[in-house]
């Protein structure tokens, strides 16, 4: 039933989401998957001290890390093991390890959490942790011992540290009534307060079910869970549905209450926030974490997915990457995943560029009410734009030319995607990597041709067409009369 479950949570609080500047400075590109098989499903990232440290399932008795000072890097990074684990009952199958850097009784120290169980799969799984010798995420560790979370030390995975108010508080999966991996039940999630990093204060306390449809493909299934914060809000992540389906998912609680350890402090949103998308090939995308660019702009999710709709909860898993963004209102907006062919700008600040990418909105010259946005992948002008995040863009350093005054404009919704002219129409595409894609991507910004405080954007392979909408569509054309001139002026506005 639970073959492959999530992950861990958040580092510590340089990688837990807060607010995001409009400005960012732009990483190296990179390409899903960002790590291979076969230890890559279940991962855990983060951003510490000048470098990225990721950790996966590798179904052994062994733990290993990879380090690289870029996102893109982890692929070809060596894995060095870091534990070999030969406690009883707790010698195998070692699943969703989840790092933390936590204030314990030795001082600041990393805590490594997996769960584990006899080289039989899978119903002797139990969480575990280990500590290290000092701050740093390769170690040496040290074990400390397995977490007691369930009536009867019941089964338990996919533990990690949610810190809420400055208390540390464990999540977790486990089956409702204690009923075991073997027994069916309801997989769901489990919290409890932490009183060391090594010791919960009580046994955990139900706070979510798989009561919905879109929780309840294959198997009912909550796991994994991981915390994701931005301002006062606190939005608990989860797994969602069996991870040997296609549907395996992200949902989401939302902290309401002021008890976390109260189930009715808990709102589950009614939609889930991230799922397959066939038309980019990507099935069962989820088993995830949260990390903040170096930077701490951006916020990017790393989560587990097939490249088939027939693969399962076994070692054809890879881990990816992505940006994600807020809505409006204030909820996490983890897009769509991205293809394997999509080339993604790398997390901000990787490479210590000192440039500002801004998040901005383009604004139409002579009809101010509309904006530029992309609907269904076309591109146009329109009022009201609904959801607002189709109508802003990453002002990026020209894909083809990054000398100043050349632009690109990446979607924020869909990290990957570009603004590309294509028969002299825009659209919005995934960038492949090629140099007609780049070069259609790019825009020389120059002096609005109606307005010279305004901006008109030049097509940097048709250098006599500009970019202007018609009837409301956007596309690239020669401007020659005033009405021309109007329609391809645009201000960046916020």
């Amino acid at each position: 039933m639970v073959i492959a479950l999530v992950t861990a949570v958040v580092v510590s609080v340089s990688v837990v989401a807060v607010s995001t500047p409009s400005g960012a400075a732009v990483g190296a590109s990179f390409q899903n998957p960002i790590v291979g098989t076969p230890n890559s499903a279940d991962p855990w990232l983060g951003y510490y001290n000048g470098n990225y440290y990721y950790t996966a399932t590798t179904w052994t008795g062994n733990i290993y890390i990879r380090r690289a000072s870029t996102l893109g890097g982890l692929r070809t990074a060596p894995e060095t093991r870091v534990f070999t684990m030969s406690q009883p009952n707790a010698t195998s199958n070692m699943w969703a390890p989840s790092m933390h850097l936590l204030n314990g009784p030795n001082g600041q120290r990393w805590y490594l959490y997996y769960s584990a169980g006899p080289s039989s799969c899978c119903g002797g799984q139990r969480q575990h942790v280990l500590e290290s010798a000092g701050t740093d995420p390769m170690g040496p560790y040290t074990y400390r011992g397995q977490l007691n979370l369930m009536p009867d030390n019941g089964w338990s995975i996919d533990g990690s540290v949610m810190t809420v108010s400055g208390v540390n508080y464990f999540v977790f999966s486990a089956f409702n009534n204690n009923s075991g991996f073997e027994n069916g039940g309801l997989q769901s999630l489990y919290i409890t307060r932490l009183t060391n990093p090594w010791t919960p204060a009580a046994l955990g306390a139900l706070i979510s079910e798989p009561t919905l449809s879109w929780e309840r493909q294959g198997n009912p299934v909550n796991e994994g869970p991981f915390v994701l914060q931005r301002g006062s809000r606190t939005f608990l992540t989860y797994s969602a549905s069996y991870c040997g389906t296609p549907d395996y998912k992200i949902g989401a609680l939302e902290l309401t209450g002021s008890n976390p350890l109260s189930r009715s402090s808990w709102s589950k949103l009614a939609n889930p926030l991230f799922q397959r998308e066939d038309a980019n090939g990507v099935y069962g995308p989820a088993h995830h974490s949260f990390f903040k660019s170096p930077d701490g702009t951006e916020d990017w999710i790393v989560y587990h997915a097939n490249s088939a709709a027939s693969q399962g909860c076994g070692t054809t898993r890879t881990s990816r990457a992505q940006r994600i963004s807020w809505n409006p209102d204030g909820t996490p907006n983890l897009g769509v995943p991205v293809s394997t062919s999509t080339v993604l700008p790398g997390p901000s600040g990787e490479l210590d560029n000192a440039g500002a990418v801004p998040v901005q909105r383009l604004q139409s010259y002579n009809f101010q009410d509309r904006y530029v946005r992309h609907q269904n992948y076309a591109v146009r002008i329109d009022p009201n734009v609904n959801p607002a995040l189709d109508g802003q863009f990453r002002v990026v350093p020209g894909l083809a030319n990054n000398a100043s005054g050349y632009v690109s404009f990446e979607s924020v919704n869909f990290p990957g995607y570009y603004l590309r002219h294509n028969n002299y129409i825009l659209r919005l595409e995934p960038d492949n990597g090629s140099a007609t894609f780049r070069q259609d991507a790019t825009f020389r910004e120059v002096a609005g041709l109606a307005n010279s405080a305004w901006s008109s954007f030049q097509s940097y392979n048709f250098a006599d067409r500009y970019v202007r909408h018609s009837n409301y569509v956007l596309r690239i054309d020669p401007i020659s009369n005033d009405t021309g001139r109007a329609d391809a002026t645009f201000r960046r506005t916020s």
